[in-house]
């Protein structure tokens, strides 16, 4: 069992008590757990999804669009994260929602291994805040126009990953490094996608 810091116990294990402790277990729960962290945990869990490397035809983009909801309401100011109650009391207990949440709980220790605190006092801030919404947009919306079997959608979705994992473990250098990768993904999806649009107008 890993031993707790003096700053009490760390992101994965406070998911892994979570996962552990009796009663059911619900986007609500996991919402009251961390609190002003709340935004972060969810867009890795609905990012997570369109992250990996596989082509989803579509299915995703209902992720992408509650992603996108939910930024912004941390670019309008919000603290907490309003959902509706069918969405709040949405169960995470079925085999697969399980196995997702026991991955999510290996990514996140196997970069808390790397982690430390890096300008800690930039997180939790009204500024700060407001640039973490709008970036999550951007890469959500890239994410959901990136077109299907492509697996464009991998990077924006990566770098939306990393950059709440930063948030969430407090280290700056995951920001810088989810932002590079989203940027990356962008980038490509531009370059491609124009190269995609030249070839079918030289046919014509």
């Amino acid at each position: 069992m890993e031993q707790e810091s003096d700053e009490g116990p760390s992101v994965s294990q406070e998911l892994e008590r979570w996962l552990k402790s009796p009663g059911t277990k619900t986007i609500g729960n996991l919402l009251d757990v961390f609190e002003e962290k709340s935004f972060a945990i969810l867009f890795v869990l609905l990012m997570g999804v369109p992250a990996i490397p596989a082509p989803t035809g579509g299915a995703t983009h209902v992720f992408e669009v509650i992603t996108v909801l939910l930024a912004l309401q941390l670019i309008v100011g919000r603290d907490e994260i309003w959902l509706p109650q069918r969405w709040r009391d949405k169960e995470l207990s079925g085999p697969r929602q399980k196995k997702f949440l026991e991955r999510l709980l290996g990514v996140i220790r196997w970069f808390e291994k790397f982690s430390k605190p890096r300008f800690r006092f930039l997180f939790n801030r009204r500024p700060t805040n407001l640039i973490f919404g709008l970036v999550i947009t951007g890469l959500s919306i890239a994410a959901f126009f990136a077109p299907p079997f492509s697996g464009l959608d991998t990077l924006p979705a990566l770098g939306a990953v990393i950059i709440s994992l930063g948030v969430l473990l407090e280290d700056f250098a995951f920001v810088v490094a989810g932002l590079i990768i989203g940027a990356v993904g962008v980038a490509l999806e531009i370059i491609l996608g124009k190269a995609a649009v030249d070839a079918i107008s030289d046919l014509f």
